[in-house]
């Protein structure tokens, strides 16, 4: 590992822990991007404007940083199908586990939820598991 990469990384890692932070601290909101998507969605909440731009930016940050002149180097192996499968069981998965990736992995372990720890122990074992299973053909 370079030490450009590691330098990219810590300074991602610090903008995401400050984007967290500061939700929490202008909004009293959690940065849970299924919780923040699901307000968007009907029954609408009435505080969707923060929602609203808050996925506006994580969706126009790779185009807007292609236009100041970085690379964004995307590279795709699965099918269409599995993806919109893998899409559905994750959706599915944050709802039955009350949150998302996001939410208990960076929010929540922040605030030492016992529940968010739990959680994101489970998913990202289960993720290695489920890596280990595709690449072995199972």
């Amino acid at each position: 590992m370079t030490y450009l990469i590691i330098l990219s990384a810590l300074g991602g890692g610090a903008l995401i822990g400050l984007a967290a932070a500061m939700l929490l601290f202008f909004n009293n909101r959690t940065a849970g991007i299924s919780g923040t998507a699901a307000g968007i969605l009907p029954p609408w909440q009435q505080d969707t404007g923060w929602r609203l731009w808050f996925l506006a930016g994580l969706v126009l940050s790779a185009p807007l940083w292609t236009l100041l002149g970085g690379t964004v180097h995307i590279q795709i192996d699965a099918p269409l199908t599995v993806m919109a499968i893998a899409g559905l069981l994750v959706g599915y998965g944050t709802r039955l586990g009350g949150g998302c990736t996001s939410g208990h992995g960076i929010c929540g372990i922040a605030r030492l939820s016992v529940r968010s720890i739990v959680a994101t122990l489970l998913f990202m074992t289960t993720a290695g598991i489920t890596v280990f299973l595709v690449r072995h053909g199972f």
